[in-house]
């Protein structure tokens, strides 16, 4: 593997203007506006892929927005990997919190700064950048496909289906994805765990109508201060979720379990300061890691209603709304979870409005072995270009498709992110190190190396 050091070298700067590239392009799944601009990303892909050596590449079209297929087979008989990633990113609203345009990507202090450039385009972009440089150097170990989705960042529904109906084509022996983070550039380490998702959005009404805050304010139940009132409530004074039912299937970990967590290094103070906050916050009894790792959240996305324009308008709304995801951690349900959330979300409403939850999307959560070949050889790679082992940690994110990649696929996941907490992913000045991504480029082949070598041996 020699050859690896000296290929990206020499291949740098068109490695990241290829990225900016794909960087440049708003491929913004939320938003229709853009549809034409997620058409255009996934056909950059397919030629990319096409330039580094994959075969039968094609977009595959789906209900919503296309997948971006490619493969290498270059023996029926060795193992495949399937990698994973997403060409849809997170809107940039609001625009006037970025330094620089968050379609123009901009390196300052070694750190590429772009709405996607770590979540998830630079991260999927250094498996393609890994792929050219084995196929060029002739050194690919086993076989390879690829899957990019563009409908990540708006809950993958048109995923499921996708596999289901591509299972042969799908066939792989392991999923390898890179949309994670280590915990630190001289710390690595790899996810072996993964918060599962119930993300609902609720409308309360009041009034058929807005009314005149004066003429009726006092009379008439306003829906903004109801809401208020009915979200407050679903803490309790140790910031445990009030809903009943919520936590009887949370898998509590052992304190030997707890104490191994606590060995990662964190420090809190200096998690403070890069927030900007004088004290964190959570349910009573864990720690920082430990809350956004083993326990499950409900926070409020976005709450809007009524007037919020220059000025002043005395209104007493008629409606109000919310966005509300929770975190979930094994064994719990999305859908139970979405449904227990409902039921008493509507229940603890005053007759005095009337309210709708709207169920959005869900997924769920995943513990992966750390005994298993895939997650091995993972280690032993990021050892190889780190120079030191890697922490199994949990994320606190969700990422619902490795559980379907499993229950679909029949096949495991290695989470093996190269991102930082520092990253800012869906925030204004989202941004993703040079060194990161070109340590990604070089990391990535030793994981097919190790991989093939150890499957070899079990088989």
């Amino acid at each position: 593997m020699e050859y690896l050091e000296k290929y990206i070298q020499e291949n740098k700067q068109r490695f990241l203007d290829e990225l900016f590239e794909l960087l440049r392009i708003p491929s913004i799944s939320a938003d229709p506006a853009y549809s034409q601009e997620m058409i255009r990303t996934a056909e950059y892909i397919k030629n990319q892929l096409l330039a580094a050596g994959a075969d039968n590449v094609e977009i595959c079209e789906t209900g919503g927005y296309p997948i971006v297929y490619g493969e290498k087979i270059i023996d029926p008989s060795l193992p495949t990997v399937l990698v994973y990633g997403h060409y849809d990113v997170q809107p940039a609203v609001p625009l006037e919190l970025w330094s620089s345009p968050p379609f123009e990507p901009t390196i300052r202090n070694e750190r590429i700064y772009a709405r996607g450039a770590c979540d998830d385009k630079g991260q999927m972009y250094m498996h393609v950048k890994a792929f050219e440089a084995m196929m060029i150097n002739n050194s690919l170990p086993c076989n390879v496909k690829f899957m990019i989705e563009g409908e990540e960042e708006v809950g993958s529904s048109n995923l499921g289906p996708f596999c289901i109906n591509n299972k042969e084509k799908l066939k792989a022996d392991v999923v390898l994805i890179s949309d994670t983070s280590m915990i630190a550039n001289d710390i690595p380490s790899i996810d072996v765990g993964l918060r599962g998702l119930s993300y609902v959005e609720v409308e309360v009404t009041g009034p058929n109508r807005d009314l005149h805050s004066g003429v009726y304010g006092g009379a008439v139940a306003n829906p903004i201060n109801i809401l208020a009132k009915m979200i407050a409530s679903m803490h309790d004074e140790n910031n445990r979720i009030t809903i009943p039912g919520f936590y009887d299937d949370v898998v509590e970990l052992s304190t030997e379990e707890r104490n191994e967590m606590a060995k990662a290094p964190f420090d809190l103070e200096a998690y403070k300061k890069d927030l900007g906050i004088n004290d964190v916050w959570g349910e009573t009894g864990y720690t920082t890691i430990e809350r956004t790792g083993i326990r499950p959240t409900l926070d409020v996305n976005g709450i809007w209603g009524g007037y919020t324009g220059e000025g002043s308008k005395t209104v007493l709304p008629s409606k109000a709304f919310a966005k509300i995801s929770m975190r979930l951690v094994p064994n719990q349900s999305s859908e139970k979870i979405t449904k227990l959330f409902a039921d008493y979300f509507t229940s603890i409403a005053p007759p005095s409005v009337k309210v709708v939850v709207k169920p959005h999307h869900g997924g769920e959560p995943v513990v992966t072995p750390t005994d298993s070949i895939e997650f091995r050889a993972a280690s032993m790679a990021m050892e190889k270009t780190f120079g030191k082992k890697p922490i199994p940690t949990r994320g606190g994110g969700s990422i619902p498709i490795v559980a379907l990649f499993e229950k679909v696929l029949g096949v495991k996941s290695v989470l093996m992110g190269f991102g930082l907490d520092i990253d800012a992913l869906h925030s204004p000045n989202e941004s993703y190190g040079i060194f990161n991504y070109f340590k990604g480029i070089e990391t990535i082949p030793y994981f097919y190396k190790y991989y093939a070598e150890l499957k070899n041996k079990a088989s």
